[in-house]
């Protein structure tokens, strides 16, 4: 089975599948060695470790590109990401999925915000004409190759328009192709209780620093029957937390010693990036690169 498809077997098992956020590729493979069957991958997590800046549209669709490629090309599970706008209109939408089919994703999250895009949860937003966005769904829909990728429509409707426009949003992104409808700011148990009632298809939910408060927890999410669970900032705010506070202890006390016990050894590091793995296809390549010269020379001969 594909990983696509077993992506979405996984969204029709509504059984609330964690999908912890990577920022790159080590990240991703320290979340696939931990035990997890999907990751996800977004914008404020994309440009957080590219750049070092904030989720406010500072980023191109070619380097999502590139950066999604990298992480998928690292894992042997699922990898779902975000598209922002989608980067421009029908023609860029269409040439962003084609982008992001051949580097792996499994599923495409794209939003109704006017660009430039910025973290669902940060003031400011601003959404495009309901039909402005089905066009894209349509074009998102039709520039697949695979049929089993994902189209993730998501609306940022409720923040300024209400719960109500939120979902009739939802409604008409899954009406227009999309596989799954996703309304940001949907956190309460209530209210996923409502688009989970009147939103066909799974819904995911999502758990985010981002949103400061948090109504829900893993266990009560999955009660109330989501499909998956993301977390879409865990891993950016994991690492720039431990290297934040390894780099002010040895800043301040000078010492190696009192920020090594914290350090990963370098034996695990080597198993994380598969180091004894490519040293051994080297040595193949190498033991039959001498074979067919040593075959060669005694033909020769």
């Amino acid at each position: 089975m594909s990983k696509r498809k077993h992506y979405r077997t996984l969204l029709e098992q509504r059984a609330g599948h964690i999908v912890p956020g990577v920022y790159d590729a080590l990240s991703a493979r320290i979340t696939e060695k931990a035990g997890f069957g999907i990751i996800g991958a977004g914008g404020f997590a994309t440009v957080g470790s590219l750049l070092g800046g904030p989720d406010i549209g500072q980023s191109n669709m070619r380097d999502y590109a590139e950066h999604y490629g990298r992480i998928c090309a690292a894992v042997d599970v699922p990898v779902t990401v975000d598209a922002d706008t989608g980067f421009g209109d029908v023609h860029n939408v269409t040439q962003m999925v084609r982008a992001f089919e051949r580097a792996g994703v499994v599923g495409i999250m794209i939003s109704d915000q006017s660009f430039p895009n910025r973290c669902g949860y940060l003031p400011g937003k601003e959404i495009v004409p309901v039909e402005e966005m089905l066009a894209k769904v349509m074009a998102a829909v039709a520039a697949r190759t695979d049929p089993d990728l994902v189209i993730i429509a998501r609306t940022d409707a409720k923040a300024d328009h209400g719960l109500d426009e939120a979902l009739a949003r939802c409604r008409l992104f899954i009406e227009a192709g999309a596989d799954v409808a996703k309304p940001q700011g949907v956190d309460t148990p209530a209210d996923i209780r409502r688009t989970i009632a009147e939103v066909p298809g799974p819904h995911p939910a999502t758990l985010s620093q981002a949103a400061l408060n948090r109504h829900a927890d893993i266990a009560d999410l999955r009660a109330l029957g989501v499909a998956t669970i993301s977390l879409p900032s865990l891993g950016l705010f994991a690492a720039a937390g431990a290297v934040n506070g390894v780099m002010a202890d040895l800043y301040r006390s000078q010492s190696l010693a009192t920020v090594e016990p914290r350090l990963l050894p370098l034996a695990e590091y080597n198993a994380i990036v598969r180091l004894d793995e490519r040293m051994a296809e080297e040595e193949a390549l190498r033991e039959e690169a001498q074979r067919i010269a040593t075959t060669a020379t005694l033909k020769q001969a």
